[in-house]
């Protein structure tokens, strides 16, 4: 039991030291690079200048740098693999015990974080340059679309997933179609990605989050995943270290792509294949990132259908500010809130 709880508080520990200490290589880089967005400002869906938000943030979006996301999954990868790496090279029954990547709980995630990573760079970096409004949603979109295909195929055909936990009442068989429900559930979280918008708000909600999954999985006796979404949420306080106002960066879509596609592989893993609820309790655990995606729909549908709006900005937090609220109160009661509802998803998930 010792050794489980090292393996788990270790990486996570490790992965914050290792954030703290490569950021400031990074954030030099990107000042003197210029790596902010080239075109300041936000359109709106209908086209339009999105005037209330632009309001609050158009000035600061042109010179505060962008990729901040690198820092978490660059941290995560670093600190796995130098796990890893001193497991082979120090063969002992400790180092051996404490190397967490395994084929049946951590490549796909790890797969998953790295993969979101990449493509959301390659957004950002077109973003940055000014060639376009970084890469096409529908580029973005059927990136996410074709990985998280792959990953349901697998969970269904290699893993065996055909089944989601219902706390209290066994499980809900559902055969093949775990594969259009995990594509589904992955697209709603990417979706959420647009909490990435007040400075400290995103670090702290992910963090609770990924801790979240990491207790559940612990739990559930899947160290290995454990050590793994620790590791994330030890990476993520590293760059909310950085994120609280003001923002020394942005996490942006290199950040957010990678973390919401790995909260949903978190999700289906500490599910029926770890004998656990991880998918049931995910609006709960994750009801921030839900709440901002319903903002968006019900903003968009009600200035389609009624000619108005229900809140002056959406997503939700920036509702927040326009009606007054300070940035920092936005995202300080967020991190409460996350708190509250990530310890009650994990009762849920631990009771059912």
């Amino acid at each position: 039991m010792v050794i489980d709880i090292v393996k788990v508080i270790l990486p996570a520990a490790l992965a914050f030291f290792i954030g703290i200490s490569i950021t400031p290589i990074l954030t030099t880089y990107l000042y003197k690079h210029k790596v902010w967005k080239s075109n300041p400002g936000k359109i709106a869906l209908d086209g339009k200048d999105a005037i209330e938000f632009n309001k609050i943030h158009k000035e600061r979006e042109g010179r505060t740098p962008r990729m901040g996301g690198i820092m978490i999954w660059g941290s995560v990868i670093l600190t796995t693999f130098l796990i890893w790496g001193i497991s082979r090279l120090f063969p002992t029954e400790t180092t051996i015990k404490l190397d967490f990547i395994s084929r049946d709980q951590t490549w796909i995630p790890l797969f998953t974080l790295a993969f979101g990573g990449v493509v959301g760079f390659v957004n950002d970096l077109l973003d940055v340059r000014g060639e376009s409004n970084g890469l096409a949603l529908s580029k973005r979109l059927l990136a996410v679309v074709a990985m998280s295909a792959v990953i349901g195929w697998w969970f269904y055909s290699k893993l065996e997933i055909t089944s989601v936990g219902i706390p209290f009442d066994g499980a809900l068989s559902i055969g093949w179609l775990i594969i259009p429900f995990f594509v589904i559930t992955v697209l709603a979280l990417y979706a959420s990605g647009v909490i990435d918008g007040i400075d400290g708000l995103s670090g702290g909600v992910f963090a609770s989050i990924f801790l979240a999954y990491a207790g559940i999985a612990f739990y559930q006796q899947q160290i290995n995943l454990a050590a793994f979404a620790a590791t994330v949420a030890g990476a993520l306080l590293a760059f909310l270290w950085f994120n609280v106002p003001p923002a020394r960066f942005w996490m942006t879509e290199t950040g957010t792509m990678s973390l919401t596609l790995t909260i949903a592989v978190l999700a289906f893993m500490t599910d029926s294949l770890g004998g656990g609820y991880g998918i049931a309790v995910l609006p709960i655990i994750a009801f921030l990132l839900v709440a901002t995606v319903l903002s968006v729909i019900i903003q968009t549908l009600s200035k389609r259908f009624r000619g108005k709006k229900v809140f002056l900005v959406a997503p939700l937090h920036h509702h927040f500010e326009a009606i007054g609220w300070p940035g920092h109160k936005v995202a300080m009661r967020y991190w409460i809130l996350s708190i509250i509802f990530a310890f009650l998803g994990v009762i849920i998930a631990l009771a059912g």
